[in-house]
């Protein structure tokens, strides 16, 4: 399935992420399991559900979890750049970055993509 046809590229996945953020911020924890599981009921073949459910997750402090929500957001589609992103933030024991919640949240992959897309295509 494409991206446009999985929602990735949907103004409401933009939105979620950004409540999600804001949500994590605000410490609104409860408030943000929540969301987090509807929206996994409205987007249930997207990454990007999994992926924000690792960085509440890691918020709590519930590495392992945080964990298996990345591995399955990566699993679900291996393009997905937040998940690679928190999948290296997240896997080591002295991470000291805030996350990936949106593409835009890990520029250094982004434009490793771009460039490899640019090898590949001539484009």
């Amino acid at each position: 399935m494409n991206r446009k046809e999985d929602g990735y590229n949907n103004m409401e996945l933009k939105k979620l992420c950004d409540d999600v953020r804001e949500m994590v911020k605000a410490c609104r924890y409860d408030e943000c399991d929540e969301y987090l599981k509807k929206a996994m009921g409205t987007y249930p073949n997207s990454a990007v559900p999994h992926n924000l459910y690792g960085l509440l997750y890691e918020k709590c402090g519930e590495h392992v979890q945080a964990m298996k929500h990345f591995r399955a957001a990566w699993a679900m589609d291996s393009s997905y750049l937040p998940a690679r992103f928190n999948l290296n933030c997240f896997g080591t024991f002295m991470s000291r970055e805030e996350g990936a919640y949106w593409e835009t949240d890990c520029p250094e992959l982004t434009e490793k993509k771009v460039a490899h897309r640019d090898m590949r295509t001539g484009m």
